[in-house]
């Protein structure tokens, strides 16, 4: 059987692969770009109907091309797979569709690496692993299936008819836990809600978005919490856009629970820390609306004041006697909805670029085997490298890295052949 042979291969045409592919183009690196599915699989159908991005269509695109949309508008699911399907094609990107890599592992002769995919072996001098950081979904081990209850997880959820009838327990309050959650409850559901440690930053404030605060106040450019490889944010840009209130939630009807700790005999136990952690997100939310005060004043400008946004609603029941235990059949659960996150799933990359927890080992997506790069990692290289704006330039950095790479093997000392050099 024949092999393929290309400088660069890129796994992933999700928003990391495409912009890898832009930017090896513009640095004249023939390559191509392997995706198991269809281009932007996991928007269209690893998301849930309702979903829409949290950022507004005028920040969260890449630079070289704009949204078919309102600019202020939070797109949806099938409208960002969309687009990144049309920057695809702006670019003429050389995606293989309907291709799984089986494996990936180091040439024993030359540099490089042999790729297995489904459809044929391929050589590539340079491999990127544009996969992204949202793999395997993350479900507890807590909840045994012999309880007889429903678990799924966010990135199975579609709608709330398709879950069995009763109340849901959503476990986790980040972006995804929160906007599922509101949207069973306005669905008629009963919902709790399990509420971890979280910022919880405004939609808006003093009228730009709260992306734009975080943009000139040079939060984008953070590195990763100490100790953390992700942060949890309660943000959402459904219904237009709103601050997320875990409050007025609960005035609505549904019930906040602290973390979820553990399970026996049908009962799920709960940490005793929603007050702290709703309130750590309280301090987080004003400390931003304190910075945005004095950049506006530092820098002269004239938006308007918005003093109600410092306005905290009273605590509800649940904060000031909250539930510590519950029976999941007598309060009528039943379904469980963990918005738990997800795990890296790197095992088709069979060479010693990971740690021993399987987690890449790399510097801004250089990673610490040569030849081998990441690409849409949580805080690759700031806060931003996981948004769709933020990995095109972690993108440039990789491919930037790839193109002095080759200028370096391309050096020839006086009298030396390409032979010797090799």
């Amino acid at each position: 059987m024949s092999v393929e042979r290309t400088e660069a291969l890129v796994v992933g045409a999700g928003q990391a692969g495409i912009a890898a592919s832009e930017h090896l183009t513009r640095a004249g690196v023939p390559h191509l770009v392997l995706e198991k599915d269809r281009i932007a699989e996991r928007w269209r159908s690893c998301r849930w109907d309702s979903l829409v991005a949290n950022g507004p269509a005028w920040h969260d695109r890449f630079p070289g091309l704009e949204f078919d949309a309102d600019p202020d508008a939070f797109v949806g699911k099938e409208g960002v797979a969309d687009y990144l399907a049309a920057y695809a094609r702006k670019y003429d990107a050389p995606i293989r569709c309907g291709v799984e890599v089986k494996g990936a592992t180091r040439l024993p002769d030359r540099a490089g690496f042999r790729v297995e995919t489904s459809q044929g072996v391929i050589e590539t001098t340079y491999l990127i692993s544009a996969t992204g950081a949202f793999q395997t979904p993350v479900i507890p081990p807590l909840v045994p299936e012999s309880a007889g209850i429903t678990q799924i997880h966010s990135n199975s959820y579609r709608n709330p008819a398709q879950l069995p009838e009763g109340g849901v327990l959503v476990v986790g309050a980040g972006s995804s836990g929160v906007q599922i959650a509101d949207e069973l409850l306005a669905s008629g559901r009963k919902v709790w809600l399990s509420v971890g440690p979280h910022d919880r930053p405004p939609r808006a404030y003093r009228g730009r978005d709260f992306v734009w605060w975080l943009g000139v106040l040079n939060k984008w450019d953070a590195d990763a919490p100490e100790g953390a490889e992700h942060t949890t944010i309660a943000v959402s840009g459904a219904h237009g856009g709103a601050t997320v209130d875990f409050r007025k939630l609960a005035a609505r009807g549904m019930v906040l629970l602290g973390r979820t700790e553990s399970f026996e005999g049908g009962r799920l136990r709960f940490a005793d820390d929603l007050g702290t952690n709703i309130r750590r997100g309280d301090a987080n939310y004003l400390s931003l609306l304190a910075e945005a005060d004095a950049w506006i004043t530092r820098n002269g400008l004239s938006l308007p004041e918005e003093p109600q946004a410092r306005e905290i609603g009273p605590d509800p029941a649940c904060m000031t006697d909250p539930i510590h235990e519950l029976d999941l059949k007598a309060a009528g659960i039943t379904t469980i909805l963990w918005a738990t996150g997800f795990s890296n799933d790197f095992g088709w990359l069979q060479v010693d670029a990971l740690d021993d927890k399987g987690r890449p080992r790399h510097q801004r997506g250089v990673s610490s085997e040569p030849g081998v790069y990441f690409l849409g990692l949580p805080y690759q290289s700031r806060r931003g490298s996981s948004f769709i704006w933020g990995v095109w330039h972690d993108a440039k950095f990789v491919a930037d890295h790839i193109a002095k790479q080759r200028s370096y093997l391309a050096y020839r000392a006086p009298g030396e052949t390409a032979a010797a050099a090799e």
